[in-house]
């Protein structure tokens, strides 16, 4: 996409880095670089526009969604195995960061049990040994 006129930034690399201005997430003299590129070419501030449009419906509707904690490292760290031509795991990396918060939820669950009976488990234990030795 290109307007066709000369840009100090050139419409491709403004597109390749969207989402980076959208979610501030790129530094302050790159920011001012795309705003001035965005006020000159009407075709990329379209886009933008469309993108913001897209990301605050995704906000009203999904923001409720309770989200791993480490979700963000985990999307990063496949962003950088594609970057570099490595092979990507089969699973998504939400469902594989749902998949680990609900093993830790469980372990701190069964943490929680011992903690409350803590003799439990080993009492039982002892009195099934006990009885296996007397024959009964």
């Amino acid at each position: 996409m290109s307007c066709g006129e000369p840009h100090e930034k050139d419409c491709s690399e403004v597109l390749d880095h969207l989402y980076e201005y959208l979610d501030r997430e790129m530094p302050a003299g790159e920011c001012a670089e795309f705003q001035v590129h965005l006020d000159e070419c009407s075709p990329c501030l379209e886009k933008y526009g469309l993108e913001q449009a897209v990301k605050k419906l995704v906000k009203r509707c999904c923001g409720h969604d309770d989200v791993p904690t480490d979700l963000r490292s985990k999307v990063m760290g496949r962003i950088d195995l594609i970057r570099a031509g490595e092979t990507v795991p089969e699973v998504s990396v939400l469902e594989q960061a749902k998949n680990e918060q609900a093993e830790r939820e469980q372990a701190q669950a069964r943490k929680e049990q011992a903690q409350r009976e803590p003799s439990s488990g080993t009492a039982d234990a002892a009195d099934a040994h006990a009885e296996a030795a007397r024959g009964e």
